[in-house]
Parts: C-alpha cells; sequence; structure tokens
C-alpha cells in the first residue's frame, strides 16, 4: 500500500463517496461519527480509518494508518525511526514541518501535502493524510467516478 502524497492510498482517492470505497475494500468493520458529524469507516484488516466529510457530500477526505505495510517513496514507514523516514522525506523535497507534542507524542505536520506523522519512542507509529485546500479555499478532490 503506498501513500499518493495529494491523492489517496492505494487504491483509495480523495472525494471517492462511501459506495466506491465500499466497492473496493467490502463493508467498513466499523463505522461512527466525529465531533462534526463526519463519517468514519474503519477497516481492521488495512488498519485505516477513512473520513468522509458530511458537509461535502460524504467525500473521502482524510485518511489515518498503522499499517505497518504502508510504503512512501517505496519505503515503509510505521515503525521506522523518525530520522530515516525524515531524511526520506527531505530527500524528495518535503522539509517544512510544524512540530507539536501530544502526551509524550510528536507530531510532524507538513501543510503542502496534508500529512501528519505521528512519533514515538523515535519511531513513526501513525500516518495522516488529507485532502488538500486549495487557495480559494475548496477542496481539490482527485476522484472523477
Amino acid at each position: 500500500m503506498e501513500i499518493k502524497l495529494k491523492n489517496g492510498i492505494d487504491r483509495l482517492e480523495f472525494g471517492m463517496t462511501p459506495k466506491y470505497v465500499e466497492a473496493l475494500y467490502g463493508k467498513p468493520n466499523k463505522t461512527f461519527t466525529d465531533d462534526e458529524n463526519n463519517t468514519i469507516y474503519v477497516y481492521n484488516k488495512e488498519r485505516m480509518k477513512l473520513t468522509f466529510y458530511v458537509e461535502e457530500d460524504m467525500k473521502l477526505g482524510y485518511i489515518t494508518t498503522t499499517n505497518p505495510i504502508i510504503k512512501l517513496f517505496g519505503a515503509t514507514i510505521i515503525n521506522q525511526p523518525w530520522d530515516v523516514v525524515n531524511g526520506d522525506l527531505a530527500l524528495n523535497k518535503i522539509t517544512n514541518f510544524e512540530k507539536d507534542s501530544e502526551e509524550g507524542i510528536d507530531i510532524y505536520f507538513n501543510e503542502d501535502h496534508w500529512l501528519f506523522f505521528h512519533v514515538d519512542y523515535d519511531e513513526v507509529v501513525e500516518v495522516e493524510i488529507g485532502a488538500i485546500i486549495n487557495d480559494k479555499d475548496e477542496f481539490e478532490w482527485k476522484f472523477r467516478g
């Protein structure tokens, strides 16, 4: 499974509706709603949580994963040392990160690619990727189904 920056992960593309996601991955193992009434699909086998935005006609806009086979630029990133992952990112011209810490976990955020890395014990433990918002404050949906 490969992260496709600004587009999605694997066969998932930002802008897909639940119908298209279910055609690819089947019914989710669990669903719930967040504080903003968005619907979250949980896929246990893939170790992914998919957020469908209610105010955007239920389009896929956010993906969180802890899947150990997830790759970025051809290299696995979960359970890898942050300095190794960060080095690979730098080689691919992704260097501008805001850093925050929450309960001992460092969170690195790159706004240009709407990409988050959660780092615990100096290893990447979770990745989040979101749909890009353009200069007009609109989502750039990739899926054209």
